[in-house]
């Protein structure tokens, strides 16, 4: 039998690799790291300066002003006028709009391909299947945000009757094409390394292609499925060019999905060129990308949570 000969191993060359590798490692944390240091900074002054914090107070915040069609607004977010007033309310409501109509629109059609190309689909038509709704996430945010500014919002209005072109749904929707490629590939990894062995044994009991797929690896794969909706939630949640372009960016408390909406990152985007260094504005807007970056660390936190519990989950049931 011929015997395999390697080469003698470089110290010097496996050192340096392993060097730059750790290298990489903690540059990308340290990056991270510096990134919210500066961003924490910056909004420090609304807990420490006390003209910052008079500006700002909670009696500011919550005057009352006649802004939208006559609708008395308790809660408003007008930084430029007489009466400043810094309310995150309406922008925190018009986040989470934004961000549930993209989950309801995308998670349906994401698991749903996940489970047709993982479960049903020919291997020919899954390799067709998977890179085309993985090229979504491909398409820059700022064109899925044209498109929905020029077509989807003209589509809505003329469909339902809408007062308002853009809006939470608009905006809502054409984030759900850019969430829908994370919930995919997540949901669809999980379900395929969910072993072969449980499928054959569900077969073997009588199980039909659908009951295997329902009863058997759907519920083996759901911490994976999980952590692609999770994961799809921040990604929502942070977005930026797609409601700045297609919301209306209407800072107002509204429980309609169909009124217009502003979302934290689209007034981070929209104002930060515009205020004065050091002024309350400037702070709160900082306070702001304080909140998002603890919000999306959070998610993803917890994303990374279900699959390392997925993880176990395959290992356990395959040894």
């Amino acid at each position: 039998m011929r015997q395999l000969k390697f080469k003698p191993k470089s110290r010097i060359r496996e050192f340096v690799g392993e060097k730059l590798i750790s290298v990489n490692a903690y540059a990308a944390l340290i990056v991270t790291l510096l990134i919210f240091i500066f961003v924490f900074k910056e909004a420090i002054p609304i807990f420490t300066d006390s003209i910052i914090q008079e500006e700002a107070a909670p009696d500011k915040m919550v005057f009352k002003q006649q802004f939208y069609e006559g609708r008395e607004a308790k809660w408003s977010w007008q930084p430029t006028s007489d009466v400043p007033k810094y309310s995150l309310m309406p922008l925190f409501i018009g986040t989470l709009k934004a961000a549930i109509i993209a989950m309801l629109f995308a998670v349906p059609l994401g698991v749903g391909a996940a489970i047709y190309s993982s479960e049903f689909a020919p291997k020919r038509l899954r390799e067709i299947i998977k890179p085309a709704i993985e090229m979504l996430a491909a398409i820059p945010s700022v064109v899925l945000g044209f498109f929905a500014l020029m077509i989807l919002a003209t589509f809505l209005q003329n469909v339902l009757g809408l007062t308002f072109r853009l809006n939470a749904l608009n905006a809502g929707i054409a984030l759900g094409l850019a969430v829908i490629p994370i919930v995919f590939t997540i949901a669809e990894d999980a379900m395929t390394s969910v072993p072969r062995a449980l499928r054959d044994a569900a077969t073997a009991l009588g199980a039909n292609t659908w009951q295997v797929s329902l009863t058997t690896v759907l519920p083996a794969a759901i911490p994976g499925i999980a952590a692609g909706i999770v994961l799809g939630f921040g990604r929502a949640v942070g977005e930026t060019m797609i409601v700045l372009m297609a919301s209306g960016n209407a800072a107002i408390v509204s429980a309609s999905f169909l009124d217009s909406v502003r979302t934290f990152s689209a007034t981070i985007a929209a104002e930060l060129a515009e205020v004065v260094f050091g002024g309350t504005h400037y702070t709160v807007l900082f306070f702001i990308g304080s909140l998002l970056f603890v919000f999306t660390f959070l998610i993803n936190l917890t994303g990374d949570f279900f699959l390392v519990r997925l993880k176990e989950k395959m290992q356990g049931r395959t040894t």
